[in-house]
């Protein structure tokens, strides 16, 4: 067999065991060397991790079968519409309330927040109506009224319950029985409920120009308490506006947008066939002109601080403007310069100070990219492998979504007994809106004017108390998913370009099909490994978020020491997760080329790059740096000429450029697309420079350059890499 090919079947490095026993010690007192006939990924493999293998194959099933279960159970209309307080949604086909979509609340001021409302627990009744209220009127007012023209009561009856029609009703017997709203106030539909219409005029906020009026029982009441009753209201109700604006221009930018996509994409695989075959001359040319675009910004920033400094009302700080869609307004104040003047001097700072005293360590990831670039440009599939994990990650996001609106939907309708009295020991008891009339709950006078309301879905079995518990579960379960389909593409990424590293000659010893190779080994030998890492991973994420649920539970408490504590520990789990992260990437590296379990490979990656610590420090972040910018220059480069495009600031095209209300929402997904479609390609290649460097480690520690043991590296990289351990 050639050199380059896979080790023979006797060969003792193809054992499923690590190896031990009288293996040389490096200075850990870990194994210091492997087997020396060693030529590449193993091929005689056995399965590793089988427990948690079976465990995670077992946990796939079950999350099939929690899918199956929450959609017999679930109904996502129950999110998705509002419900009347019989518990029978708006707007729904073939029902009474067909044609009422909107829901209406009888006393407004009884709901205390937003969220209140959106959760359907206000205690006051609810019913489905055509439209909103557009006038102030109470039952009072429309009684007087009435006596004038029957019009008043025709309009006015369309907010009391259905069937009621007797407007001489005493208003202290209609309001007992809540046959009609106490008063109505003009409102307008928000996520199908009837919200009242605030309008600010002069710093005043008003419905209907009034900033005061009286309910039914001619007490006073101000807008201020609705205001309260409704906080939040107007934001919710601008960002409505605000997003149906931003459909509005996605609608018609949709094909400019695409078009720009295709255009990084392009671009992307151009950078990418320049690396091939001018790696140095590229990354110094792309540096350069990262430095000049920085400087550039810098001087732009610093000549309209200039042009700012003496126009009246520049001065206004950011916080004071708040939140506006139209960006025009921050760029008139010097404050939104002087961020992005210190921001890009930093910038520019940092990669000056990075250039002048790491010049030598630059040129060594530069060295790594281009051999990089020679591995890619041999097995040039794996350019588009991330392609299938975008695909892999997209099914599990959706089942995750899917899975998680049918469990908050499940559940039977629940009631809820709603008193005006505080007194009422019965308040937020179950009832049965059929024998509420008769019950004891009714008569009492403790609960004067109580009611029998639905107030959510849910139920008393076991899978309605445990399911706060599935939603956690499908929580993991989906981090677990999301983490393994990155695990297994490192992994395969990994095998495919340790084959290339390990042939002798290249490309005649690369075995053929790679890449389906390598997937096949990680899938059929090595699924318990990665579900092992991906498995770690998650946990600590799940705790990440658990955390940020708590601190947001806590944000309205004066509790200064449980949120610094909740802060510390989120700090902590944060930098746990980025150490697993990276471990878990090196030792997916191990296990696509030694074959062995998830703790082993794991602790020989750790203890190889600790033997390599100095090597490591010259590759890890540079490398990543270099990557950074390339991603950069193409996402800039591709936003200069959208916003060059959409500003109708190109001659030729101008005419074409559509008219949007922000020309910045196309912008932001045209830079946003650019810059994730090139950190599709680049991650390619950052898992090649971290597979080759470990298998460049390992190469060092195996042979010596005799014609006996001689290294499998390029004469380039021996030349490179084998002195960066003098770098300073």
């Amino acid at each position: 067999m050639a050199p380059g090919r896979y080790a023979p079947r006797s060969s003792p490095a193809v054992h499923c065991e690590p190896e031990g026993g009288a293996a040389p010690r490096g200075p850990y007192g870990e194994p210091h060397k492997f087997d020396p006939s060693f030529r590449g990924p193993v091929r005689r493999r056995c399965c590793t991790d089988i427990l948690c293998c079976l465990i995670f194959i077992f946990v796939i099933f079950s999350y099939a079968a929690l899918g199956i279960v929450a959609w017999l159970h679930g109904d996502p209309r129950k999110v998705l519409y509002p419900t009347d307080s019989s518990g029978q949604f708006c707007g729904q086909k073939e029902t009474s309330n067909a044609k009422k979509p909107i829901l209406f609340y009888f006393n407004i001021l009884k709901c205390a927040n937003p969220s209140i409302l959106i959760n359907l627990q206000c205690p006051t009744t609810q019913m489905c109506v055509s439209q909103c209220p557009d006038r102030f009127a109470t039952y009072t007012e429309m009684q007087l009224q009435h006596q004038l023209g029957k019009s008043y009561w025709e309009y006015y009856r369309q907010f009391c319950k259905p069937g009621f029609n007797n407007p001489d009703k005493p208003v202290s017997q209609v309001l007992r029985d809540e046959d009609c709203p106490s008063m109505i106030v003009p409102s307008r539909p928000f996520l199908q409920r009837c919200l009242p219409d605030f309008i600010t005029q002069n710093g005043t906020v008003t419905v209907a120009n009034r900033t005061s009026f009286k309910d039914a029982l001619e007490m006073a009441r101000s807008i201020t308490e609705l205001q309260h009753a409704a906080k939040g209201i107007t934001g919710l109700v601008d960002t409505k506006e605000l997003s149906m604006k931003v459909m509005e221009d996605y609608a018609k930018s949709w094909p400019w947008i695409l078009l720009g996509l295709l255009l990084s994409l392009a671009v992307s695989l151009v950078f990418i066939l320049l690396l091939r075959f001018t790696a140095s001359l590229l990354l110094w040319t792309t540096i350069t002109s990262v430095i000049l675009l920085l400087a550039y910004g810098v001087w732009l920033c610093s000549a309209e601080l200039s042009r700012l400094r003496h126009r009246p009302g520049s001065n206004v700080a950011i916080v004071e403007v708040g939140l506006q869609t139209d960006l025009q307004v921050y760029l008139q104040l010097t404050q939104t310069w002087i961020i992005l003047l210190v921001s890009l001097g930093v910038a520019e700072a940092s990669i000056l100070l990075m250039l002048i005293f790491l010049r030598r360590r630059v040129r060594v990831a530069i060295a790594m990219l281009r051999e990089a670039s020679k591995a890619i440009g041999h097995i040039t599939s794996t350019l588009f492998f991330p392609v299938i994990t975008f695909l892999l990650l997209t099914v599990c996001f959706f089942y995750w979504a899917v899975t998680a609106v049918y469990l908050a939907s499940s559940g039977e309708a629940v009631y809820k007994v709603m008193s005006p009295e505080v007194s009422c020991l019965h308040a937020n008891s179950t009832c049965h809106p059929e024998t509420f009339n008769r019950s004891n709950i009714s008569k009492s006078a403790l609960c004067l004017g109580s009611q029998c309301l639905f107030a959510f879905y849910g139920g008393e079995t076991a899978y309605h108390r445990y399911l706060f518990l599935l939603q956690l579960s499908n929580l993991l379960v989906f981090l677990w998913l999301v983490n393994f389909n990155l695990a297994l593409e490192q992994c395969t990424l990994a095998g495919t370009f340790a084959s290339y590293y390990w042939a002798r000659r290249k490309p005649q010893d690369i075995p053929p099909c790679p890449l389906l190779l390598s997937f096949s080994r990680a899938i059929r030998y090595h699924t318990g490994s990665l579900a092992f890492g991906a498995l770690i991973l998650s946990v600590a994420q799940l705790v990440r978020i658990l955390l940020e649920y708590l601190e947001q539970k806590l944000r309205g408490a004066d509790n200064s020491l449980s949120r610094f504590i909740l802060r510390c520990l989120q700090c902590c789990f944060w930098c746990l997760e980025k150490v697993i992260r990276y471990m878990n990437h090196n030792a997916y590296i191990m296990v696509a080329i030694y074959g062995k379990n998830f703790c082993t490979s794991a602790r020989e990656a750790f203890f190889l790059l600790m033997r390599n610590v100095v090597r490591v420090a010259v590759l890890d972040r540079v490398t990543d740096f270099l990557l950074f910018m390339g991603k950069v220059l193409i996402a800039g480069g591709v936003g200069a000429i959208a916003y060059l495009f959409l500003t109708r600031k190109i001659p030729v095209i101008q005419e074409e450029a559509p008219n949007l209300n922000y020309y910045w929402v196309p912008l932001l997904t045209v830079v946003i697309g650019s810059y994730l479609i090139a950190h599709g390609f680049f991650s390619v290649y950052a898992m090649c420079v971290d597979t080759l460097f470990l298998c460049f480690c390992d190469d060092l520690e195996r042979h010596d350059g005799s014609s006996e043991k001689p290294f499998l590296m390029s004469p380039e990289l021996h030349r490179i890499l084998g002195k960066s351990s003098q770098l300073h």
